[in-house]
């Protein structure tokens, strides 16, 4: 015999009325993008970045995160039922957000923002993100649990929890494994961002970030309920498909690929490493040899004028 975690709390907090209420996934999202936005407030003026662009950004993220985590839940998970019933699509009260599609929100948000704010570039941008977004998804993984939802399998192990509102069936909590991988994922990225003093090429944490997260998050998957019924039978349920299509793309940022192609150097600052916007003589066209893009010929520099 082995003693189990009962959980049945209320997943809202407050209930002002019909229509408005305050719940714990909710207040959980917000945590996690009020800490990133510290982060980006200390990332930013460490590095000589106008802080003043921070607002703008987070409501980009924010936005982006959303739109594209429904998205994905309507593509991904639900297609046909949505295809009958287009007006569910915009009622994001009623649950549904796939954080894949959230991360590729997240990645088009930057994209545009960058777009609009040239001196930053893409990849410097998307490893300070990643480090936070991966560190937020803890978080939500944590609103996930108060929910009682995206729940584990049955299990007879000592810290199995019961989800009252779900059934009587001890189950791995498999929510908090996840939180507590990403919280520890952040953290170690953190802790090389500190070490190395930005001497890392732009990209290699954004990709890392893809390579390790996706790896665990296909490995977590094993552990978990699958989120809708057509997933019963198959091999990998579409968590892991998603996962594993993020996996190649993670190895390809992380050893640094994106450096040699000249179709990702304008998402690059002009030394390779979030820095030289500054110096005159030392423009995006000019950049070092060991990130010179492939493009069929030699690169040539121009001629500095003396």
């Amino acid at each position: 015999m082995f003693s189990v975690f009962t959980w049945n709390i209320d997943r809202v907090i407050v209930q002002y009325n019909d229509f408005l209420a305050l719940r714990w996934y909710s207040l959980f999202f917000a945590v996690g993008f009020v800490i990133s936005y510290f982060q980006f407030q200390a990332w930013f003026k460490k590095e000589g970045k106008p802080v003043e662009v921070i607002d703008t950004l987070l409501v980009y993220i924010v936005v982006g995160c959303i739109v594209g985590a429904r998205l994905g839940h309507v593509l991904f998970y639900d297609p046909i039922y949505y295809s009958n019933h287009l007006i569910e699509v915009l009622q994001i009260n009623k649950g549904g957000l796939a954080s894949h599609g959230g991360f590729f929100g997240v990645i088009a948000a930057m994209a545009l923002f960058c777009k609009f704010n040239p001196k930053i570039s893409f990849f410097w941008l998307s490893d300070r993100v990643a480090i936070s977004a991966i560190m937020t998804g803890g978080f939500i993984r944590v609103g996930n649990f108060f929910n009682s939802e995206i729940i584990g399998r049955q299990t007879d192990v000592p810290w199995a929890v019961i989800f009252e509102k779900i059934d009587q069936v001890p189950r791995h909590p498999a929510q908090l494994y996840e939180a507590a991988f990403y919280f520890a994922l952040s953290g170690f990225l953190y802790f090389l961002y500190r070490k190395w003093d930005r001497k890392v090429l732009e990209g290699r944490f954004f990709g890392l970030v893809f390579l390790i997260g996706y790896a665990f998050r296909f490995y977590i998957e094993y552990f978990k309920e699958n989120q809708v019924s057509w997933e019963a039978g198959m091999a990998l349920n579409m968590g892991q498909i998603l996962s594993l299509a993020c996996i190649p793309l993670g190895i390809f940022l992380a050893r640094g690929m994106h450096h040699r192609y000249a179709i990702f150097q304008r998402g690059l600052s002009p030394d390779g490493y979030g820095g030289g916007y500054n110096d005159p003589q030392f423009t995006a066209k000019e950049a070092p040899n060991k990130h010179e893009p492939k493009t069929g010929k030699k690169h040539k520099r121009p001629n500095k004028k003396r």
